[in-house]
């Protein structure tokens, strides 16, 4: 047995009710995780979102040379600033970077890049190199230095599974499918510590578990939707953490995913689903946080394992390395950062990165929370311009 293993079988739960067995009860709450008013919320894109056709350089010949079946016509293409313009279904987008609420953050990668969705994945999760493996997240190891001993909604990741980012030495996060049926009960109220660590750790978790759901369901009972989202997955995931930061559940961090970006087939057509769905459901989130006055508290982080190959392969697009990152929110200074992709300088069909996102990590981490990096072991400067 070791800690690491419990985590894995007693960190996620996917709603429903959950009735644990009188000895692994708590120890006792903690008062709820408050360091500022700041929380930092991530929506990953699986499998490699192609950048080039999510913020287009639709000014430059050799796009549309390299991508004849793919390419986005320039008529179409929507918030055209300095060569750059965003896919048509992102046109709220455009919308909040005209208002000054969306940064893009452009060719965002890191040296000798790896093709694996997991392995990326998992790098990104950990901010380590490609050549590096460790077992906990930045997040994970960020929280257990911030959270005194634990507090088990530090970090809150709305999914089925857990995420390695969040995943530290302490019960610092956790996992939960539908925050409405996150109900756990425990009857047994007063327990001493054992002379087996192991059990000691289960109650450990099992407490951390407990506390999570009071002190979700607290912040539902205090908090409502009062615009109308999508009937999507991605749309429901943030209503559900819209309602958790408006009523004070006080995590620094909340995570979820969108699915489906592996565009090797087809690309036009699920490509534009699935951007209609980002957009969608981030202009509610967006729109519900600027109506309560929050928006200005939550920075919103949209990001891909990698981009896809500049040439396409005849009706998609190949894994790639270098694609952007968008941030929204958090009085971001709603710009463009970095320089527009280099088409006539690739390495071997590849965009060059020239922002490592370990520097994007580094900026949230020092200044929406106050943190010094390189305390988890980010050695890269944060980037400059991103916030005010």
């Amino acid at each position: 047995m070791n800690r690491r293993n419990f985590l894995t079988l007693t960190g996620t739960f996917t709603g429903g009710l959950l009735v644990l067995p009188d000895f692994l009860h708590a120890f006792g709450s903690q008062n709820n995780l408050i360091v500022g008013e700041q929380c930092v919320v991530f929506v990953q894109l699986n499998g490699g979102n192609d950048g080039l056709n999510t913020f287009i350089p639709y000014d430059d010949p050799l796009y549309y040379d390299l991508r004849t079946k793919i390419a986005l016509n320039k008529d179409l293409v929507v918030g055209k600033n300095k060569g750059m313009a965003f896919h048509p279904s992102l046109k709220d987008f455009a919308q909040m970077q005209q208002k000054g609420d969306l940064t893009v953050i452009q060719n965002v990668g890191y040296p000798e890049p790896i093709r694996s969705h997991f392995r990326s994945q998992e790098i990104w999760q950990t901010a380590t190199d490609s050549n590096k493996y460790i077992n906990e997240g930045w997040l994970g190891r960020f929280l257990d230095l911030q959270c005194n001993g634990h507090q088990a909604t530090a970090g809150v990741n709305l999914d089925s599974i857990d995420n390695l980012a969040l995943k530290g030495v302490e019960p610092n996060f956790i996992t939960v499918k539908d925050p409405d049926r996150f109900k756990v009960k425990s009857k047994e109220e007063n327990v001493t510590l054992s002379k087996n660590p192991h059990l000691d750790f289960v109650r450990k978790i099992a407490n951390s578990v407990t506390e999570g759901s009071d002190e979700i369901q607290k912040a539902l009972a205090k908090s409502k939707t009062e615009i109308s989202y999508p009937k999507t997955e991605l749309s429901k995931n943030l209503e559900w953490i819209a309602r958790l930061i408006k009523g004070n559940l006080n995590s620094k961090v909340y995570y979820t995913s969108l699915n489906g970006f592996d565009t090797h087939d087809n690309q036009l057509s699920i490509h534009e689903r699935k951007l209609t769905d980002l957009n969608d459901a981030l202009y509610s989130f967006y729109s519900d946080l600027k109506q309560s006055q929050l928006l200005q508290n939550v920075t919103i982080v949209v990001f891909s394992e990698f981009g896809r190959r500049v040439k396409d392969n005849g009706n998609g697009t190949d894994h790639g390395t270098a694609a952007p990152m968008f941030i929204i929110g958090g009085n971001n200074k709603g710009t463009i950062l970095g320089k527009n992709p280099n088409l006539a300088d690739l390495d071997n069909g590849d965009l060059k990165y020239e922002i490592d996102f370990r520097s994007v990590y580094a900026s949230l981490l020092k200044e929406k929370m106050n943190f010094d990096y390189s305390k988890i072991g980010i050695s890269n400067k944060p980037i400059s311009g991103l916030f005010t």
